[in-house]
């Protein structure tokens, strides 16, 4: 049996027509290897350059093939030159298959992670939500990829892969009831991939731990604390428990109450809240909100203020914070209004001598 394209070696002696398909086979491994070499050099330089150019992922998609598969080839046109049994070449035609199988996994594989990674940085730049899912995406494509690969494998080997299949339905029960609390975590994650109650960058408060999402598993998402180390938490934990997502803040509301002392006269009680207000109003980045006489507290009078800081950025509501309280601080001593303190009277009666 031969090639369509290349002549029947039947006519040459034995000898001779074995040292053509062998030369036949290390020219076309030789001319292969020498194309993976261009190939995998025109995509580093590609890489080299900022800019994405248009053949730059089919050509690191080739340049993953494998000398496995180039062998393969070679040796598989090599050996069709020659008259072998029909058992021999039945076997030939198995390997070539299974082994294209393989490589065609591949090639599908990383041209889905070039696809991945150019969605990745793109979602740094535009939208860091679609990060998580992007991951959990990535995950569960090249498990079937993979999986789809190795049935086809089967299948060529003889092995009948619909009772298999009906076998792993079985046996997929009994997994499951063992690994509840694995599976809960990787339902959890996908809960998290396609609601969104955070991703990658939110700061988040979930009982007692406060810290930023670096990455969201499967399994786990990963926190770094306030303080510097790195909290692991189970996807069906946090989807159990409360959580206070600080990233999703598009402005940051303050209130406080100011204490000031019953010596206070009525004038400048009724002028504080204006005070307040202009030194509020006088801030980048805030919007006042009320100032009010609220309450005869036991030993104070006490004004409630409000005001929303116009940014979700804590350094900045600091900053805003510590300015204000300067200037109250400042404008009160200068009106001659003071602070209240937790203070008690105490009045002594003299007692009567009888």
């Amino acid at each position: 049996m031969s090639l369509g394209f290349l002549p029947s070696l039947a006519e040459y002696d034995p000898v001779v027509a074995r040292m053509i398909a062998g030369a036949t086979a290390a020219l076309l491994l030789a001319l292969l290897l020498g194309l993976r070499r261009l190939v995998r050099r025109r995509y580093r330089d590609m890489l080299a350059t900022e800019r994405t150019e248009l053949l730059e992922v089919p050509l690191g998609v080739l340049s993953r093939t494998t000398l496995l598969f180039f062998i393969a080839v070679a040796a598989f046109a090599g050996l069709k030159l020659l008259e072998l049994p029909a058992s021999v070449d039945t076997g030939m035609n198995k390997a070539i298959t299974i082994i294209a199988f393989w490589q065609i996994g591949i090639w599908a594989s990383a041209a889905f992670l070039a696809w991945l990674d150019r969605k990745r940085r793109h979602s740094l730049d535009q939208d860091r939500s679609k990060i998580g899912s992007i991951t959990i995406i990535g995950i569960v494509v090249r498990v079937l990829i993979w999986t789809l690969v190795v049935l086809l494998t089967l299948d060529n080997l003889g092995v009948n892969i619909t009772a298999l299949i009906a076998g792993l339905g079985i046996g997929g029960v009994a997994v499951a009831l063992a690994l509840q609390n694995i599976l809960g975590d990787l339902f959890a994650s996908l809960a998290i991939t396609l609601d969104q109650p955070f991703v990658v960058g939110d700061a988040l408060s979930v009982g007692d731990v406060r810290g930023t999402v670096e990455s969201i598993g499967i399994k786990s998402t990963r926190l770094r604390s306030l303080t510097g180390e790195q909290v692991v938490v189970s996807n069906a934990d946090l989807l159990s428990s409360r959580v206070r997502n600080y990233g999703r803040m598009s402005e940051r509301r303050v209130d406080f109450v100011l204490n000031l002392t019953y010596e206070t006269t009525p004038d400048l009680l009724e002028a504080a809240p204006g005070t307040v207000r202009a030194i509020i109003e006088a801030q980048a980045d805030t919007r006042f909100d009320r100032c009010h006489f609220a309450s005869f507290g036991a030993h104070s009078l006490d004004l409630q203020c409000v005001y929303f800081v116009l940014s979700p950025d804590y350094l900045r509501h600091m900053d805003i914070l510590q300015a204000i309280n300067l200037a109250i601080f400042r404008d009160f001593a200068r009106l001659g209004i003071h602070f209240a303190y937790p203070t008690q009277t105490l009045y002594l009666q003299p007692t009567q001598a009888h």
